[in-house]
């Protein structure tokens, strides 16, 4: 893709703010500056002229360095794994995020066609009429968008209309991935962020329906490896340029996420290094307490915090919501042990969520602590 036909995508989209030569991709309806001297430093470079914003769920966003080349290289990552000519998308996931981002450009890069649609709708049971003529359609979820539709029969039944399901954004829990597999849904469980311009993994459909559950294997353009400490490093280059104002050359990013690569070469992310939960000098990964939770069949849905205490440092909290019937706390927790055992259970009527269904931890365990500490003598 071209430099001017990004920057006309761009432009279309209705996300962009344009500096002269830099691009910052924006949420529309937040009240943000961009942070000081992000404008005058980066113009000093005439590539890495797109930011895309990121951590907007820890409070501080940032924006990645992308241009054409990065953006492009991604494409054709995606597009080789998966034996793809021209992409067609139907988008739900907003334009200011990576995901929704990307559904755009894959689909102006190889001439296909883009349907946007409104989460709202499709979650109401307002499905878009597609062109099948024009060949195979792709769709991006996050888990939390997965677990709605397949509550509707009709649309379980549009879903399996589709090539290929991408669902990233966040992990897959068991029950969900199981529930997706029964209904011969295409899924594809990813792996990648705004800094990998998306996708770097992905699982093919036929190895997520014979059992596979990890996030697959590199993508032709990128380069998977796991550091000494566990964590995850990608290469490639589709590798962002830095953090505005910065530029750098290196095209390697280390990750704060944990995983595991097997025999086979498939990434399989154990959970985030900062989203540890240390209780008693002992650490605590939320998702696979949360998993375990969700396994036991006693919550529709349920997440883990940990919440500042003065005896523990910090206490292992399970949420779900209030529409939950008196789940058995006993059984819930057979599976787990010692730290890892919730020390107490909180109904939040109200998850803090983006626009995409994705949890904001922080905010969460912001309100459980205060919610904890409203009922404490």
């Amino acid at each position: 893709m071209e430099r001017a036909e990004l920057k006309s995508l761009l432009r279309a989209s209705g996300v962009a703010e344009e500096h002269g030569e830099l691009f910052f991709v924006r949420d529309p309806r937040r009240v943000e500056h961009l942070p000081v001297g992000v404008v005058s430093a980066g113009a000093r470079e005439s590539h890495g002229w797109l930011g895309l914003p990121t951590g907007g769920t820890s409070g501080r966003v940032r924006f990645a360095r992308h241009d054409e080349v990065t953006l492009t290289a991604a494409v054709r990552g995606f597009c080789a794994h998966f034996g793809f000519e021209r992409v067609n998308a139907v988008g739900v996931l907003p334009a200011y995020h990576v995901s929704g981002l990307m559904a755009h450009v894959r689909c102006a890069a190889t001439q296909g066609r883009y349907v946007g649609w409104e989460w709202k709708k499709l979650e109401a049971g307002k499905v878009p009429v597609l062109d099948r003529q024009s060949g195979d359609w792709v769709l991006s979820l996050v888990p939390t968008q997965l677990q709605r539709l397949l509550a509707w029969p009709e649309a379980v039944a549009w879903l399996r209309t589709f090539r290929v399901i991408f669902i990233g954004g966040g992990p897959v829990w068991p029950a969900l991935a199981e529930a997706a597999a029964k209904e011969e849904l295409p899924v594809s469980l990813s792996y990648g962020m705004t800094e990998t311009a998306a996708m770097v993994t992905a699982l093919r459909p036929e190895e997520f329906l014979s059992g596979n559950r990890s996030s697959g294997t590199a993508l032709p353009h990128a380069r998977v490896s796991l550091n000494t400490d566990g964590t995850v490093s990608v290469a490639g280059d589709s590798v962002f340029h830095g953090y505005f104002p910065e530029w750098r050359a290196a095209r390697e990013f280390q990750t704060e996420d944990n995983g595991r690569l097997d025999a086979q070469g498939h990434l399989h992310v154990t959970g985030r290094r900062d989203a540890v939960i240390i209780t008693g000098g002992k650490k605590v990964q939320p998702t696979e307490v949360e998993a375990a939770l969700r396994a036991s069949g006693e919550f529709s849905d349920v997440a883990v915090v940990g919440v500042p205490d003065a005896e523990w440092g910090q206490v292992v909290v399970a949420c779900y919501p209030a529409d939950v019937q008196a789940p058995d706390f006993a059984r819930a927790v057979v599976a787990l042990a010692g730290a890892n055992k919730p020390k107490r259970f909180l109904v939040v009527p109200e998850w803090p969520r983006n626009e995409m269904g994705k949890l904001d931890r922080a905010a969460l365990a912001t309100t459980v602590a205060a919610a904890i500490a409203s009922n404490e003598p």
